[in-house]
């Protein structure tokens, strides 16, 4: 049953079996969408978990997806509550991170299709598929347990690296013991590479900045290119999820859960301390992806404009679940926050964003679909208050990859890619299909209630000029 609702806030009421409510922040029109597949469903399933705190919650580019929806965050008492796989996603640290170089638009275009080959022939993509960074089992467990310091340590990155990276490229407790071989096995060849899906690396254009105060901050300018990177922990990470859903089935059992995909384990217990140290691991391992695949772009620009050296604006995780520190009913509580599909929005002040930026909160980059604009945003003290600190992390798909498939043709996507100026280079037709602008939401209107309602506030928009995918 829905609640009274404020502009750009629908509130499920609690009901049954439910602990707390369920907030979805959406405009009607993203709403409408939202409501078409069972993402109000997952909202109040996970609002019937032990231990959960204020709300569940859902962000404007929410849709369905594996136990949580895509786009769901709720947060859990340390002593009551638990963690549950399905509120992280199969892609651990699936993350954006955002390179900006100082050069102009006008100047990459007459480069572009030399660049946009020399960055598909080093940087890997596609299902199953490796990257050029072929590392044995001793290095892989050193990678899930330090992270991006040993990319620092082997010359794949500079200290600034680090420090624009969420927790500085390195999860504290992780642990390889808790990672299965196979795990191991399956990531160890994929370093260095994006992947398929809606992973990318898409070279961009800053067609419009909104605050020019914390544009300058983030070092962005109007012309300027920048490389947006999307991926995440690949096989690794989806081995791991799928090991520990296992066994908190068998631990805990599914029995009184609202929906098996929610298998969960009590945050006091070995296996949930087990799933969060293999957690770690699979973020470190997406860190250090992205610093790879950083490594390998830098490679690729330099090739043609050599004086010109691309800095990481930021590195910011999706998947992944934090202990952090809100006020709650006036107390100030540690929590487990669950993010999945969502993005953490720090307003200024807090320790855990970086010196550079502390003063005027984290960056937040929601990309778009490869056709359309992607944004940066900034943190705000609003969004602690009103979502945990989170806000959306995209678009939000509207059509299945087999609807896309099915309604949409090759030669309508690419004619409209041709017309917004978008080179493309696809490792396959489907996955061209799959990921075409029309099976996602309109980024602009999930951007638009973001800003509205203080989740991120905008600080410019990007326009696609080439883009790899899987």
């Amino acid at each position: 049953m829905m609640g009274e609702n404020a502009e750009n806030v629908f509130e499920i009421e609690k009901e049954g079996e439910m602990n707390v409510p369920g907030i979805v922040f959406a405009s009607e029109k993203l709403f409408g969408k939202i409501k078409e597949d069972k993402t109000l469903e997952q909202v109040k399933n996970v609002a019937k978990l032990p231990g959960v705190v204020k709300a569940s919650f859902a962000m404007p580019d929410a849709h369905q997806g594996y136990g949580f929806c895509i786009g769901g965050v709720a947060a859990f008492d340390l002593k009551k509550g638990v963690i549950s796989p399905g509120g992280i996603g199969y892609d651990i640290n699936c993350g954006v991170r955002l390179l900006a170089v100082n050069l102009s638009g006008k100047e990459f275009l007459k480069k572009r299709s030399q660049v946009l080959s020399e960055v598909s022939k080093n940087v890997s993509s596609g299902v199953g598929v490796g990257g050029a960074f072929n590392l044995s089992d001793k290095e892989v467990k050193e990678i899930l347990e330090r992270g991006s310091e040993w990319a620092l340590e082997k010359g794949y990155a500079v200290r600034e690296d680090l420090e624009h990276t969420e927790d500085k490229g390195r999860i504290v407790g992780a642990d390889s013991s808790k990672v299965s071989a196979k795990a191991i096995g399956r990531g160890k060849n994929q370093l260095g590479s994006i992947g398929a899906g809606n992973h990318f690396v898409e070279v961009q254009e800053v067609e419009e900045v909104f605050d020019s105060k914390i544009a300058k901050v983030f070092g962005l300018r109007e012309g300027q290119v920048v490389v947006m990177i999307h991926t995440g922990s690949r096989g690794l990470g989806h081995k791991i999820a799928s090991d520990y859903i296992l066994k908190m089935e068998e631990k805990f059992g599914v029995e009184g859960l609202p929906d098996r995909e929610l298998a969960c384990a009590p945050l006091s217990s070995e296996l949930a301390k087990d799933y969060l140290a293999a957690m770690a691991c699979a973020a470190n391992f997406a860190f250090v992806n992205r610093q790879l695949i950083t490594h390998q772009i830098r490679k690729s620009f330099e090739k043609f404009f050599r004086k010109k050296k691309l800095k990481v604006v930021y590195d910011i995780a999706h998947n992944i679940a934090k202990f952090e520190k809100f006020v709650v009913n006036g107390k100030l509580r540690e929590l487990c926050v669950h993010r999945k599909g969502a993005t953490r929005s720090f307003g200024p002040g807090r320790k855990e964003v970086c010196v550079d930026y502390r003063k005027v909160g984290q960056p937040i980059f929601i990309p778009g679909t490869m056709g359309t604009a992607s944004y940066v945003l900034v943190g705000t003290s609003r969004a602690e208050k009103i979502s945990f600190a989170s806000t959306a992390h995209g678009a939000g798909r509207v059509m299945s990859r087999m609807a896309a498939k099915r309604d949409l043709s090759l030669s309508f996507v690419r004619a409209g890619l041709k017309t917004r100026d978008v080179v493309l280079n696809a490792g396959s037709d489907s996955g061209v299909l799959e990921e075409a602008p029309a099976a996602y939401k309109d980024v602009d209107e999930v951007v638009r209630v973001s800003d509205a309602l203080g989740l991120g506030k905008m600080v410019a928009k990007l326009r696609p000029m080439a883009v790899v995918k899987g």
